[in-house]
């Protein structure tokens, strides 16, 4: 058997357990708390005996919270649920953990958008093209332009 491993069993464990825990989760558990939550990652550690199970929920923060508190409130009857769909000897100690990247990325996007509008504001007023001279006064327009041709190749 060779020394390296791409993956490892915690990996495939993880990856199965993922598989059931989204179907169980959709069909099996009634807590209103829990909506609409897509499970992004199951990390298991090495001795398979704890999986932190990271998940996203459309509605924010606090809507996540929520779901997190009823997942886990829901951990132990998932984790039995786990045994009986799953062969292993033991089945890890499940801890959902809200995941709020997605919600992070939407708003630091929107504060680089917030930046470029800003900067290209003040770059118009500070040296806005003199009357007649822009680009768009010759009747062109930029997908009628060769974007290789430039000022010195006579565009």
């Amino acid at each position: 058997m060779p020394a390296h491993r791409d993956f490892q069993r915690s990996d495939r464990v993880g990856e199965q357990i993922q598989r059931e825990l989204a179907e169980l989760i959709r069909l099996e558990v009634k807590d209103p708390r829990i909506g609409m939550v897509t499970l992004a990652d199951v990390e298991v550690s090495r001795d398979l005996a704890h999986a932190r199970v990271y998940f996203t929920q459309l509605g924010g923060a606090e809507k996540g919270q929520e779901a997190q508190k009823g997942l886990n409130n829901a951990a132990g009857f998932l984790r039995r649920a786990l045994g009986q769909r799953m062969r292993l000897r033991s089945v890890p100690q499940l801890r959902f953990i809200y995941d709020d990247t997605p919600e992070r990325g939407a708003h630091l996007s929107s504060l680089i958008d917030q930046a470029l509008a800003e900067d290209r504001a003040h770059h118009a007023d500070e040296s806005g093209p003199a009357e007649g001279t822009g680009p768009e006064e010759d009747g062109a327009t930029d997908s009628d332009r060769d974007p290789d041709a430039g000022p010195e190749r006579g565009a």
